[in-house]
């Protein structure tokens, strides 16, 4: 027997808060990964690992405040939590090997495509395990073409999402690389959802696992802790706020150390002066 699947429970108040954790989870993940850039080898792998736990925070919140709206008519709805968060640790793991491979190869040719490809393939794991971890009395179907669809619209936004973050090009380029991930994770998640088709059992059965709002707490104190808690980092690390458009990876700079992060004005034109003092200071008396 076909069941009747209403998406849309609180009307757009879900579809909104969703969106709105996958932008802040996205912004504050690239923020993170283009700060990367800019350190030493040393300090990469912690900018890099805060940045993919925070995506993968923000897609794993945005999943399950949407799944608060779904709801299947005359079938109430659980969730398995093993699988539930096993879908969290996925997530984090498979964007931190797409973010570990922009990050260290830069966000062009081979590398972008293979980053956004693993990070996108990362969205939608993180959707279907979770969408696995729901138990009720039926079963979901999905419509092949359709998921297709989802899984090409997660890989094609998120590598344009890592693409503007390594153009390290400033705050306002890093928020607008994350509403472009936020629209990946929210395109993934409703294209996904437009593939699904509820069968009910005919014989009731009862729903093993924890209802939708014995999970609401869980999951929003402690993924939106964590990200409350990157953000403060983002927001209170000085290069994150002051960004320059002219901003250069430190390895990058000849002349420079790649340990210093110095790219800014006052930091530059304190080098060129010791520079200046040690050239002077290495003439010899012949040549004075």
């Amino acid at each position: 027997m076909q069941g009747t699947v209403d998406g849309f429970s609180y009307g757009l108040v879900t579809p909104l808060v969703a969106y709105l954790m996958a932008c802040l989870g996205g912004a504050l993940g690239l923020r993170c990964a283009t700060r990367a850039r800019l350190v030493a080898h040393s300090w990469r792998p912690g900018w890099l690992a805060l940045g993919a736990a925070a995506i993968g925070s923000g897609i794993w919140t945005m999943h399950f405040i949407a799944m608060i709206g779904f709801t299947v008519e005359g079938a109430p709805i659980h969730y398995d939590k093993p699988t539930t968060y096993a879908s969290l640790g996925v997530a984090i793991l498979m964007v931190g090997v797409g973010i570990f491979i922009v990050g260290y190869k830069g966000a062009s040719g081979t590398a972008l495509f293979t980053g956004g490809t693993v990070t996108g393939l990362g969205i939608a794991t993180m959707h279907y395990l979770g969408m696995a971890g729901m138990r009720f009395n039926g079963n979901f179907e999905y419509n092949t073409f359709t998921v297709a669809c989802s899984v090409a619209i997660a890989m094609v936004a998120a590598t344009a999402a890592l693409w503007a973050a390594g153009q390290v090009r400033g705050f306002l380029w890093s928020v607008g690389a994350g509403l472009v991930m936020g629209l990946a994770v929210a395109g993934m998640h409703y294209t996904g959802m437009a593939a699904l088709s509820v069968h009910l059992h005919t014989t009731e059965a009862p729903a093993t696992g924890d209802s939708a709002a014995a999970l609401l707490a869980p999951m929003l104190i402690g993924p939106l802790a964590f990200l409350c808690l990157a953000g403060v980092v983002v927001m209170f690390d000085p290069l994150m706020v002051m960004g320059k458009p002219d901003w250069t990876p430190a390895e990058h700079k000849p002349g420079v150390p790649a340990h210093l992060p110095a790219t800014h004005p006052s930091r530059r034109s304190q080098l060129r002066g010791r520079r200046k003092v040690a050239h002077r200071g290495s003439r010899t008396p012949q040549n004075r």
